[in-house]
């Protein structure tokens, strides 16, 4: 070998470790980085004229599984869709309660207990006044009960409109990464980085849709979900939504989701986007929260219905205790009762009635004050069973089997959900420590460090050793 080629692999040695530490000190610096994936510098022999030249640098190739990080970004599209279908029943079960106080089920036993006390002494103002209260009480959390889940209607129209938002968003940023990689790859340089923060961008939007990465050349890549719609393949699709801010009753009409202008899906099913947190907002929208509402509607109206009967003195067509804001039931105007039921302003002194009504019956003369023939029937008719009017609840129940049946319907469902959502969030958490496991491992950088300063250290050592010979024969 002679001295020219000796000092050019020398040279060549201490150009690749050089770069080499570069490397690992960027990995080290990383290591708590998050969407940062491990780099190591592909190397290969140097040859000119059929002879060996050293060593040189191919490039610099992120170590890391994509098959993992498909598998952890679907992981993370049902962890959303799971936690948002928890997060809105355990909304509701937070109002509706269970059997403690200020449940809807202590409610009915505390109105189910005024109504017993005043029949036994028809005459106090205060038993009275207490069946009035306990009446208001109940009202009142039906009301909050229908409030909530409207509540949660809103949120969830809102929140797809901020997930569009982000999708749309999101795509875009793919987008001119891809570009922005593809320049530097055609131009010899490296675009690591660039491709840590497009991996970034797509693991934020793997929340809201369950995405699938694939390769295309020079870089880039295209996304498409696992129900088909191609989100970014060249060019981006606008997807598309008209949030409702005026969202205000249970019947209320709502916006859909469209792609390229196109609708792209039915209320309550996004199709093609099924899977992710997106699709959970409309499950709960229209399908999750109108049957919550459905369910506390037939409650209301089983409520108004029962009390109506026991008075005797109503005529068809008039008002009974309970009121649908203060008229009487219209069976055709049964969605969202439950938000507008009330107790009957006759019986309210505050509001220009008279507690005697609840005693004498709403459109009867002045009575006897030791009279609890209504107070024994509207006991009697809390307990009385008859069909409910829900379409998903069969059977007859009492007013408090009733509101039974749908407490534990809905703790039933908020079991189900947190469980389903407590085996997502396990099962991406595991597939995230698979894929942390091709991170950055200090220890085994500075080791590969100590290696580096070896060979820089050798390399360095030829290159004086080829410095002295030159400096030998010049001065021979």
């Amino acid at each position: 070998m002679s001295i020219t080629t000796a000092l050019s692999s020398a040279l060549s040695g201490l150009t690749v470790t050089s770069r080499g530490v570069e490397t690992a000190a960027n990995n080290i610096a990383n290591a708590l980085t998050e969407g940062f994936a491990r780099r190591e510098l592909e190397v290969s022999a140097r040859a000119y004229g059929g002879e060996g030249q050293g060593v040189r640098v191919v490039g610099v190739n992120r170590i890391i599984d994509m098959t993992l990080v498909g598998d952890r970004r679907l992981a993370d599209a049902a962890a959303g869709d799971r936690n948002t279908r928890s997060a809105f029943y355990e909304s509701i079960a937070k109002v509706v309660g269970d059997t403690a106080d200020g449940s809807l089920l202590s409610r009915i036993t505390g109105l189910s207990a005024a109504l017993a006390s005043a029949a036994s002494r028809p005459e106090s103002t205060v038993r009275l006044q207490d069946v009035l209260d306990t009446a208001q009480a109940l009202v009142s959390g039906l009301n909050a009960a229908s409030d909530a889940v409207l509540t949660a209607r809103r949120g969830a129209d809102a929140s797809i409109a901020d997930q569009v938002d982000q999708l749309n968003a999101g795509l875009e940023s793919v987008r001119d990464l891809n570009l922005r990689i593809t320049r530097l790859r055609v131009t010899g340089r490296d675009s690591s980085a660039l491709e840590d923060e497009r991996q970034r961008v797509v693991d934020s939007m793997a929340t809201i849709v369950p995405l699938r990465e694939i390769e295309r050349e020079n870089g880039q890549i295209a996304l498409f979900t696992t129900g088909g719609a191609a989100l970014l393949d060249g060019r981006v699709a606008e997807i598309g939504f008209t949030p409702t801010p005026g969202l205000v009753s249970a019947s209320s009409s709502l916006g859909s989701l469209t792609m390229d202008g196109r609708p792209i899906s039915v209320p309550g099913d996004p199709g093609l986007m099924a899977g992710g947190s997106l699709s959970a907002a409309f499950a709960v929208r229209d399908t999750l929260a109108p049957n919550e509402q459905q369910r506390l509607d037939a409650l209301a109206r089983d409520l108004i219905e029962r009390f109506t009967a026991a008075d005797s003195s109503l005529s068809a067509g008039d008002a009974g205790l309970f009121t649908d804001e203060g008229l009487a039931f219209d069976a055709a105007n049964a969605s969202g009762l439950a938000g507008r039921i009330g107790v009957n302003g006759k019986v309210d002194p505050e509001r220009g009635g008279a507690l005697r009504y609840l005693r004498d019956g709403l459109q009867s003369a002045a009575g006897s004050t030791g009279d609890g023939t209504l107070f024994n029937a509207m006991s009697a008719a809390l307990d009385r069973r008859v069909p409910c009017s829900a379409a998903d609840i069969e059977g007859s129940f009492s007013l408090a089997g009733l509101a039974t049946e749908i407490v534990s319907g809905l703790s039933s469902s908020l079991l189900s959900a947190d469980q389903e959502a407590s085996f997502a969030s396990a099962r991406r958490d595991e597939l995230q420590v698979l894929v942390l496991g091709d991170g950055v491992d200090t220890d085994k950088e500075l080791e590969q460090l100590l290696l580096l300063e070896r060979a820089y250290a050798a390399n360095a050592k030829v290159v004086t050793a080829c410095d002295a010979l030159l400096q030998y024969l010049l001065e021979m």
